[in-house]
């Protein structure tokens, strides 16, 4: 992810509503030259309104442990309530690299039951871990929590989308449109216009989300049945999907395939319904 931890946990308790006035590189973050996962924006189509607690809205909130010596934070990790995991997750990934720090996070994000612990520890890991945090992320492709699936996908990105280019493709079948996205994204980095047959496929995806990212990656396509399946978009019943299709239908193939770099990192709006968790992780 992308190290903004401010409102982690808030998109997770809202339902999403995209603002389409936001095309998807821009949607939470402009990909600048940004060439890792953390450039792939993940929402929640699937969530509700309501369920937040103060103490989760305030779990990604660094700054009651930010002082903290690193002894305490692996004490947090092992020991601490679920709040003070995450947090203490989330500050070890700015921390100096030790065996001990890469040790504790692979821990957490394979064995915690706390499905926010495990997705905030991949993403401290890739920080720390190169071939560790790789092998961790693989693992949890299959974790029954969607959102670690899908930042699993980001470190993956993050670490070398190019030697895990086959675990990658793997979750583009997943049955979460953010994993599908994420992966979609990732793939699309490494193959450019070699992915026309899926972004067709999922541009005909029941997530308006996918479809969105869909209709933005054909931009990138220089064949005429992309531009046929643009210009169908622009009749989609999502008014993100519509506008996304008519933006890239304006779009040189070549300087687009140029420029792409998912979205993501170091972008201050958020969607609404989406928060700095795993809304954008480090694809």
């Amino acid at each position: 992810m992308t190290g903004c931890h401010d409102d982690d946990e808030f998109e997770k308790h809202l339902e999403e509503d995209p603002d389409p006035q936001l095309d998807p590189e821009r949607s939470p973050g402009l990909h600048a030259d940004i060439e890792a996962l953390e450039d792939i924006e993940v929402s929640r189509e699937d969530v509700t309104i309501g369920e937040a607690t103060p103490e989760e809205l305030a779990a990604s909130d660094t700054e009651p442990v930010e002082d903290d010596a690193v002894t305490s934070l692996l004490s947090d990790i092992e020991h601490g309530a679920k709040t003070d995991r995450r947090r203490a997750v989330l500050e070890l990934k700015d921390r100096a690299t030790t065996d001990d720090i890469v040790a504790a996070l692979a821990r957490a994000a394979t064995t915690d039951d706390d499905s926010d612990v495990r997705q905030f520890a991949v993403e401290a890991l890739t920080a720390h871990g190169g071939e560790r945090a790789a092998a961790v992320a693989v693992e949890l492709l299959d974790d029954p929590d969607p959102w670690v699936r899908a930042e699993a996908v980001v470190t993956l990105d993050n670490v070398d989308r190019e030697a895990h280019e086959d675990d990658i493709e793997s979750a583009v079948r997943d049955d979460h449109h953010a994993v599908r996205r994420n992966a979609a994204i990732s793939l699309f980095k490494l193959r450019g216009e070699a992915m026309a047959d899926l972004l067709l496929e999922q541009s005909r995806d029941d997530s308006e989300r996918v479809r969105e990212w869909a209709a933005h990656m054909l931009g990138g396509v220089d064949e005429d049945r992309a531009r046929e399946r643009l210009r169908e978009l622009t009749d989609d019943p999502a008014t993100v999907v519509r506008q996304t299709a008519e933006r890239s239908l304006e779009a040189d193939p070549g300087r687009f395939r140029r420029q792409f770099g998912g979205a993501l990192e170091n972008d201050a709006r958020l969607l609404p319904g989406e928060d700095r968790l795993n809304r954008m992780p480090n694809l």
